[in-house]
């Protein structure tokens, strides 16, 4: 068995973010959500961002049936694609037009997304107001095949996160936040979800990615401030980062996707969630990996 090692403390890329999430590498930079700015941010590796595009019409987060964030990706054919109360792409003229109708899934708002190497869209929803503190219920995941038709492909899901898929595009895996641990399926030729097992527990998922040697980034639950670790299925935890601040999304990208991305805040609890406007305590993070990101997304 392999022993845990920590890698060096991270450098903070960029700095004075409020609450941030689903980061992304495309086109040679990172991408990722500036929530509660309502802001899509692009970054280099040097640090140098710019408002590349903006979220979902804003609401009213604390209202009932408001389950929170938003999450972005990308069709094969390179449109964007964007969760929140519906599943939208952006059209070259920037207008956002509705991707798939699934309303008759769930009717509460979508979080995170992943689009595999096949076209096919996977998101979640949580299905509860988590803002406004309406009790938990089952989350979901939807699939939206390529010829726009969607379904439920998975439920009983306790605040399903981040997803990942493997390269060979055979495996989903799913962070249930509130239960702790990660979830695997195996895909199938339709795109359909079977054999649902856990894939590693004692975590606190968030947003997850995974590696070229199936290793996956993944937040821990045993750290009063932030740590992330890179585990195999299982839970054997390979290498260990600690922060002064919660860690909610880590991305492998980079010329050789070797760099390590971590979005990172001060968490302070549902209540204040705005607070995180003016507090601006969010960051990204970057340091070396010790394997190249793979898969999706």
């Amino acid at each position: 068995m392999s022993s845990t090692t920590s890698l060096p403390e991270p450098k903070v890329l960029v700095d004075g973010l409020a609450y941030v999430e689903s980061p992304r590498w495309h086109e040679g930079r990172l991408w990722f959500a500036h929530w509660r700015m309502g802001e899509i941010v692009a970054v280099d590796t040097d640090g140098n961002s710019e408002v590349v595009g903006h979220g979902p019409p804003k609401v009213n987060a604390a209202a009932p049936g408001h389950s929170l964030g938003w999450s972005i990706d990308w069709l094969p054919d390179g449109r964007l694609l964007m969760t929140g109360k519906e599943l939208v792409h952006r059209e070259l003229d920037a207008s956002l037009v509705r991707h798939a109708d699934l309303s008759d899934i769930a009717n509460i708002g979508w979080n995170e997304i992943v689009v595999d190497g096949r076209g096919n869209v996977y998101v979640n929803s949580i299905r509860f107001g988590f803002i406004a503190g309406e009790p938990p219920t089952s989350g979901i995941i939807a699939l939206v095949s390529p010829d726009g038709s969607a379904r439920k492909v998975a439920d009983d899901l306790a605040f399903p996160s981040g997803m990942v898929i493997t390269p060979d595009n055979s495996t989903l895996i799913i962070a249930e936040s509130f239960a702790g641990h990660l979830t695997a399926f195996d895909i199938e030729a339709d795109g359909s979800l079977s054999n649902r097992r856990v894939w590693a527990e004692d975590l606190g998922p968030d947003g997850i990615c995974v590696d070229a040697e199936n290793a996956i980034w993944v937040q821990t639950s045993d750290s009063p401030e932030g740590a992330i670790v890179r585990i195999r299925e299982g839970g054997e935890v390979l290498e260990r980062i600690d922060h002064d601040r919660t860690i909610f999304a880590a991305m492998l990208g980079g010329a050789d996707r070797t760099t390590l991305f971590l979005l990172a805040a001060e968490w302070r609890g549902i209540e204040p969630v705005d607070e995180g406007i003016a507090a601006r305590t969010g960051q990204v993070l970057i340091t070396k990996a010790p394997a190249p990101g793979a898969g999706w997304p």
